[in-house]
């Protein structure tokens, strides 16, 4: 392996970083969303564009994939308006649950007459592509300035950030299957009760201690109650993970119950933690776009098209509907929901876990996921604000 020089290293990060900070500003006037821009400047740095940077390691792009995952659900769940999660987290929770189990299966069916795949790998599929994206979510909403009801941004912005988790056990427990002789489906039922319960549990502790830390340590240097934060978030992660529950679950418990109290520095805290998940976001983007080999999508585009329309045009807004069939949301606002069903770097994450496992097809799925994640930003995101206004949803 060549060795490459520490100082052209951190000089390709500033470069990158610099010019990704460019595409944010220039995102919103040309209405395309910035974090489809990381991806694309992630994949012509890549080996295959013009920075001829080779990168094809799994393991490297899923662990910065979860890091940054773990902040951009902290600092959503912190920055949560509690009062008005009260109002709508049924509805919130029916979407993250029962929506996100519906939809891999209407995928998977799809999947599964249209492909060379076996049932089981369809629904792998479906589950990695199950789930909404909170990092693409926040920042398209944030950023177009859409104006929607409050508590319609509220639901679909809650739903983005707690239905990760039922994705990420739904892919763990399918690649166990595939991977694990004699698993049964008794066994993944207790891994999934199992998950759940630890994940709730630990993170209603640390969601609960953490203030109470931050208001009794006395630090010298203000500066310093910012690595605390971090390392309460990254502990909150990896004990519940060693534990076997669900760290995604346990951080967005963690940081929904902070942002109800008040405690020492919150507020910069806060400003730190966006500071923070903005430069992993950028980082996830981008390592994910050097990841990918465009040469590899090209032989799958009508394949591609064909899966992530049905995803947006059929298994979105069915899911939804039948999440959402007693709720208080009427018809327009349903649609709406159903259109800002983003899916973004967390689908992408997931596609590693099965290259990681060696699961039978998980070069061509990971191919496959990606080229759909973009179809649904592109789409999406970039017509979110047009369809709230034919949709008359715009305050």
């Amino acid at each position: 392996m060549r060795h490459v020089p520490v100082e052209q290293i951190f000089l390709w990060i500033s470069i990158l970083l610099i010019i990704s900070l460019g595409a944010s500003k220039l995102s919103g006037k040309i209405g395309i969303p910035a974090l489809l821009l990381f991806l694309g400047i992630g994949m012509l740095a890549g080996s295959a564009g013009f920075g001829g940077i080779y990168f094809n390691n799994p393991y490297i792009a899923q662990l910065i994939g979860v890091a940054a995952l773990i902040f951009i659900l902290f600092s959503g769940a912190i920055n949560t308006n509690w009062n008005n999660v009260k109002k709508v987290y049924l509805s919130g929770t029916s979407l993250s649950t029962i929506g996100v189990f519906v939809t891999a299966l209407l995928v998977s069916v799809f999947v599964y007459y249209l492909l060379n795949l076996s049932f089981i790998e369809s629904l792998l599929l479906g589950a990695i592509v199950s789930s909404t994206d909170a990092a693409a979510v926040f920042s398209v909403l944030r950023s177009n300035k859409t104006n929607i009801d409050e508590n319609l941004q509220t639901v679909i912005e809650l739903e983005s950030a707690s239905n990760d988790p039922m994705a990420v056990l739904f892919t763990i427990s399918l690649i166990r299957i595939l991977t694990v002789a004699n698993t049964t489906y008794l066994d993944l039922l207790q891994i999934i009760f199992t998950q759940i319960s630890i994940g709730l549990i630990l993170g209603w502790i640390m969601g609960s201690i953490s203030p109470w830390i931050i208001n009794k340590i006395k630090l010298e240097q203000d500066g310093l109650y910012s690595v605390l934060v971090i390392s309460l978030v990254l502990f909150t992660y990896s004990i519940t993970t060693t534990m076997n529950g669900n760290g995604f679950l346990a951080v967005y418990l963690t940081g929904l119950l902070m942002g109800r109290v008040r405690f020492n520095h919150k507020k910069k805290l806060i400003h730190f933690s966006d500071s923070i998940t903005w430069l992993m976001q950028i980082a996830m983007f981008l390592v994910l776009g050097l990841l990918v080999f465009p040469s590899q999508l090209v032989g799958v585009i009508w394949i591609d098209i064909i899966i992530a329309f049905f995803l947006i045009i059929v298994a979105r807004p069915i899911s939804v509907f039948i999440s959402l069939m007693f709720s208080q949301f009427n018809m327009r606002e349903k649609l709406m929901i159903s259109w800002v069903g983003l899916r973004g770097a967390v689908p992408i994450i997931l596609a590693t876990f099965p290259l990681i496992a060696d699961v039978p097809n998980a070069k061509g799925i990971f191919n496959l996921v990606f080229f759909i994640v973009i179809t649904s930003v592109l789409i999406q995101g970039t017509l979110i604000s047009f369809m709230a206004h034919i949709l008359k949803l715009k305050k």
